[in-house]
């Protein structure tokens, strides 16, 4: 027999001493299939790690500057402006994410994901840098594969 929200608030919460609307919020997540939990776990870690990164590309991290010089841009205002770019997408991603987990836009954050953490043993820091970070590529991949992998081109975009 399936539970009916004031059910649900009702066992939550002493409505009496509860603003009943505060409450509903509280029942919805309650009610909210284990998918669903467990998408929206996703989607705050994944939107949380992108705007995290992308706070720390906007100020510039001096190392991150450094590691563009490995990679052919030598010019510290150039690697500098190129990040901060990199750290407004990061953060876009992220909120479009929290709205809707775009299957394509997941697949980008995961590629982009592994090659971030990728780079640490590429520029001499140690593989554990690297190992320590597969929940950078690991929750956008987790979350794709959630909301289900596309079975036509135009899959991707939805």
């Amino acid at each position: 027999m399936r539970t009916t929200r004031k059910e649900a608030v009702d066992a939550l919460f002493d409505t009496s001493r509860y603003n009943r609307r505060k409450c509903l919020l509280f029942a919805n997540i309650y009610m909210m299939n284990t998918y669903k939990k467990a998408e929206w776990v996703l989607r705050i870690a994944v939107a949380g790690e992108f705007i995290g990164h992308g706070v720390f590309a906007l100020q510039g991290k001096k190392d991150w500057v450094g590691w563009f010089s490995q990679f052919g841009v030598s010019d510290p205002t150039l690697a500098t402006q190129l990040l901060f770019a990199i750290g407004l997408m990061d953060i876009l991603l992220a909120v479009i994410i929290l709205c809707r987990p775009v299957r394509i836009l997941l697949l980008w954050m995961a590629l982009w994901g592994f090659w971030t953490a990728l780079i640490r043993p590429l520029v001499g820091i140690p593989v554990w840098d690297f190992i320590e970070r597969w929940a950078n590529w690991g929750a956008p991949l987790a979350l794709l594969i959630l909301v289900g992998w596309p079975k036509s081109l135009k899959e991707w975009f939805r």
